[in-house]
């Protein structure tokens, strides 16, 4: 899209005018977005003015669409999870996602296991180790978060989905033949040249996740219908929480479990870990080319974006679209919790009678687990509310479980629930909001915002994490979760204020 065209989109967007849709809505289902869709003129009464602006009116060529609790409810559309499984094509995109997720997740276990075998001393530390994987790891994600969504929304998503995953099985099944063919050179300064090559690894595979998350992201509302977004969603994050508690969790176990089994079919030593996680991308793709997403395919004389002008139209959209801006607010707030509580965690675990320091990601995994049953309940049952009602009630929500931790600092019991409470309100917040901006965003745009999303979301990660540590060394960890509630609910009730009709 020429910048031309988004001027044109923006300027017809007025302060006072917003579109019809679930962000704002009452607790009524809009079950319209299934029937065919025809331009009409309509005309709005806004601040005693009648202005006449273009919007996309839905009518039905049988009978008018039925609200939430009223008609025949044998005529209603399905609810909950049972109309996105029934699916193929979504069904086809959230197995891809699956083996994707669990894929990501071990290949930083496997790398660390990689470190531990082959580069850290007996009388080293892992964490310098792990400190650079980690950095080869996160710097893809602020160099070029942005600049792959203006790629995406110019590509078939399909083509990305797949070849992302083919190229990072390649990168992951070639370390073990990089490190055998370099394993007598010489050290470049203090660095080996195989940790070299692992975070040169790292970092093309980063870089391939970069564009891998819009396209998915970008693709789900290509194939699910407006109405069933919010489960859709659900299931996502659902799927994306248990491979976090799977792959950390079990990480190890699993990819000890695939060297002997790739010893016992008669293969050679260490490379099972490898086949385990270079062989799921390769599942994800082979199931991803199962996926038809109907996308009418760019001219090739355009196939090839202008980066800077394309992120300006994306910048500009989401200036002029207050409900994306507010999303995208809470958004950062959410994530920005949530890296602050893996820091803190830390220190909870170290205070907690008969708990490690070490021990932390065991309270870690009640936030997950709690967000997974969060987003279970939403799939079923969040489609009778509206995206901001749900998102305001998290973030309440998340404000009154923060405080709770700051009081009990030292209960296991009680600190296990409310981290677990912690994850079924970010739900809350989490999965409406990323629904809302994927029905506000018009197909056109949704790699471009995507991108900014995922690259502002990155950037704000960087801060709790540094500051967390620190706050906590200075001001105590009640005070610090103090904070953190504080800035939820200043969050949440500013964002609703502005977002309301």
């Amino acid at each position: 899209m020429q910048p031309s065209d988004v001027d044109r989109k923006i300027s017809s967007l007025s302060p006072n005018t917003k579109k019809h849709n679930r962000v704002s809505d009452p607790i009524v289902t809009n079950h319209l977005s299934a029937v065919p869709h025809s331009p009409e003129q309509c005309q709005l009464d806004v601040a005693g003015e009648i202005a006449t602006t273009r919007l996309s009116v839905v009518t039905s060529p049988t009978k008018p669409p039925q609200l939430e609790g009223t008609g025949d409810p044998e005529n209603r559309p399905d609810q909950g999870f049972l109309p996105v499984l029934k699916n193929p094509n979504f069904l086809a995109l959230w197995g891809g996602q699956v083996f994707c997720q669990i894929a990501d997740k071990v290949y930083l276990v496997l790398m660390i296991a990689l470190i531990n075998t082959q580069f850290q001393g007996s009388d080293q530390s892992i964490s310098g180790w792990v400190s650079g994987l980690m950095m080869a790891f996160t710097i893809p994600a602020v160099l070029f978060g942005s600049v792959a969504g203006v790629f995406v929304d110019r590509w078939r998503k399909k083509n990305v989905l797949v070849s992302t995953n083919v190229l990072r099985g390649v990168l992951v099944l070639s370390i073990p033949l990089l490190l055998w063919l370099t394993h007598d050179w010489q050290p470049v300064g203090m660095l080996p040249v195989g940790f070299i090559i692992i975070l040169g690894v790292t970092f093309l595979v980063s870089t391939l996740t970069q564009f891998f998350a819009p396209a998915e992201q970008t693709t789900i509302p290509l194939v699910v219908e407006e109405q069933h977004l919010l489960s859709a969603n659900s299931l996502y994050t659902t799927t994306m929480m248990a491979s976090v508690i799977v792959g950390f969790a079990v990480g190890e176990p699993l990819l000890a479990i695939a060297d002997r089994v790739w010893l016992k079919i008669g293969g050679s030593d260490g490379l099972g870990k490898e086949l385990l996680v270079g062989g799921s991308y390769g599942i994800a793709a082979l199931i991803l080319l199962l996926l038809a997403t109907k996308e009418k395919p760019h001219h090739p004389d355009t196939e090839f974006p202008h980066v800077l002008a394309d992120l300006r139209d994306g910048l500009k959209y989401l200036k002029a679209n207050s409900i994306l801006r507010n999303a995208l607010v809470k958004l950062t707030i959410l994530f920005s919790v949530f890296a602050a509580l893996t820091v803190l965690a830390v220190r909870m675990a170290e205070i907690i009678p008969n708990l490690k320091a070490s021990q932390f990601g065991f309270l870690l995994a009640f936030g997950g687990i709690g967000m997974a049953a969060g987003a279970t309940m939403l799939g079923q049952f969040g489609q009778r509310f509206s995206y901001c009602e749900l998102s305001l009630w998290g973030c309440l929500g998340m404000s009154g479980t923060l405080i709770g931790l700051s009081v009990f600092t030292t209960q296991l019991g009680i600190i296990l629930l409310l981290v677990a409470l912690l994850g079924v309100f970010g739900s809350m917040v989490g999965i409406p909001m990323q629904t809302a901006i994927q029905t506000e965003t018009p197909p056109e745009m949704r790699g471009k915002v995507f991108g900014l999303q995922n690259n502002v979301i990155n950037i704000a990660l960087t801060l709790p994490l540094a500051l967390a540590g620190v706050g906590e060394t200075l001001i105590g960890l009640p005070a610090v979760f103090v904070i953190l509630a504080i800035t939820v609910f200043c969050g949440g009730i500013l964002t609703w204020y502005s977002s309301r009709p």
